[in-house]
């Protein structure tokens, strides 16, 4: 798939789209704009399937697996070898992911992007292995520009094969011990931000485990860097090929008129580097929710955006997106079932 063609290709909601759904919206039985973000999702969606009765034809989730060689610095409370068996307990439907997809009618698919261990063909198991692992970010690049470029292409392909099989919602999902690190990383270098700012705990790390970690991320900065405007050059220097694919979904999700419902911190930093190569793509991508780890919340500052869900989550694999599904589908549900003024009967103000 030819990402940046892709990624050329997505331009803002049309404003026109925009007015006709706020007209329906601002018709609707309730005092005006008094359901809030809900509104806002209802006319997002609208404008995004430009479709004057806008409907959810199908939701699937995409959980990209990779595996970091950051994590022989000891920035994991987990062994590497986790990553096989969460994805082992994907695809046996036994993970929380699982059963809050099942809940929200969403197909969950589980990419292998670059896990250090393969695992045989399995049922709903894609095997797009870019390579087995990434590089220790501290000590030499993640990536190289090309395989950054790949992993973004599979997550177009990704986006390609969901509106094929007539799905109009995709969220991203992550699996992938150690990667909170690169996902900070990721963050600093393209907010910018400094790294304590946006280092967290990860998957539990003590104060002496998270000093270590943001000193992980600061040295790595320093050794790579990276420039801003250059999400390319970070994804490759510092980030992952789960994020590097979620960046691709984002993208491939917008040029193809899907919503994006973006999970977590992990998935973010995903979604950021999308944002980093077209701004427009923003338009069509909806921020689940504001993980506990404390990047996310300067993340969502600086870019001025607003998650639909607080629950202190930081599980990733998807679970925060499936939630926010429902919320999406109440949101389209409203617009189109809720009664206007005038099929009720009603004078507004009357």
């Amino acid at each position: 798939m030819d990402w940046r063609e892709t990624a050329n290709r997505i331009q803002p909601l049309s404003r026109e789209w925009l007015e006709t759904a706020w007209n329906r919206l601002d018709d609707l039985t309730k005092p005006k704009r008094s359901l809030g973000l809900l509104e806002e999702m209802a006319a997002r969606y609208t404008a995004i399937r430009e479709e004057t009765s806008p409907c959810i034809t199908g939701k699937a989730v995409y959980v990209f697996a990779g595996d970091h060689g950051v994590v022989a610095e000891d920035v994991s409370a987990y062994p590497q070898e986790v990553t096989t068996h969460m994805v082992r307990n994907f695809l046996a439907g036994g993970a929380g992911i699982n059963v809050l997809a099942r809940a929200a009618g969403a197909d969950v698919h589980v990419v292998d992007i670059g896990m250090a261990q393969g695992l045989p063909d399995a049922p709903g198991l894609i095997q797009r292995s870019v390579r087995r692992g990434t590089g220790n970010l501290l000590r030499e690049s993640a990536m190289t520009l090309e395989d950054a470029e790949t992993a973004i292409g599979v997550g177009v392909e990704m986006a390609h094969a969901a509106r094929v099989h007539g799905v109009s919602v995709v969220a991203t999902g992550d699996m992938g011990i150690g990667n909170t690190t690169p996902s900070s990383a990721l963050f600093a270098s393209l907010l910018p931000a400094a790294a304590e700012d946006v280092t967290g705990r990860g998957t539990g790390l003590d104060d002496a485990g998270l000093a270590h970690k943001i000193d992980v991320v600061t040295r790595a900065l320093e050794h790579h860097d990276i420039k801003a405007d250059d999400p390319i050059g970070a994804l490759a220097a510092v980030g992952g090929l789960e994020m590097a694919a979620i960046c691709g979904l984002c993208l491939g999700g917008a040029a193809l008129r899907l919503a994006v419902v973006v999970d977590g911190f992990i998935s973010s930093a995903g979604a950021l580097a999308a944002m980093r190569f077209n701004p427009a793509v923003t338009d069509y991508l909806f921020f689940s929710h504001c993980s506990v780890e404390k990047g996310h919340r300067v993340f969502f500052e600086n870019e001025g955006l607003r998650p639909i869900l607080d629950l202190d989550l930081r599980l990733g694999e998807g679970t925060g997106a499936a939630l926010a599904m429902h919320i999406l589908e109440d949101s389209v549900r409203i617009y189109n079932e809720m009664a206007t003024f005038a099929d009720a009967g009603i004078q507004p103000g009357a």
